[in-house]
């Protein structure tokens, strides 16, 4: 069974930086799609980024565009999200999600497999 576990959120203040990791076991990660979503209190869940299997395309929340990069490690079974310049309407749960059997991250909106959760909190 695939399992998505994230880890490096934490609190940081506005203008810091922080990365979240996420890492797929049970399953070829190079075969997804992986990505990146966030919810925060009172909200729906909503896309972050994504990556194609190889890492060569990248697609981001255009709120988030020029902060936050994605990025994956084949070898490793990992997706990073690299988040600077935080504000804290960055404040949420952040989920890592994974699609398999897709060519496009335009697919990862209805991703396989979902992780628990990883909480982000900006300060002002």
């Amino acid at each position: 069974q695939v399992q998505l576990v994230e880890s490096g959120g934490g609190l940081v203040q506005a203008g810091g930086s922080l990365r979240v990791s996420c890492a797929l076991s049970g399953g070829t990660f190079k075969l997804y799609v992986m990505g990146w979503f966030r919810q925060a209190p009172g909200k729906e869940r909503e896309f972050v980024s994504a990556i194609s299997r190889n890492g060569g395309n990248t697609d981001y929340k255009d709120s988030v565009k020029g902060r936050f990069i994605i990025f994956r490690d084949n070898a490793k079974n990992t997706v990073d999200l690299q988040m600077n310049s935080l504000k804290p309407e960055d404040t949420a749960v952040y989920y890592c999600a994974a699609k398999i059997g897709s060519s496009t991250t335009a697919t990862i909106g209805t991703p396989n497999f979902w992780g628990q959760g990883t909480q982000v909190t900006v300060s002002s």
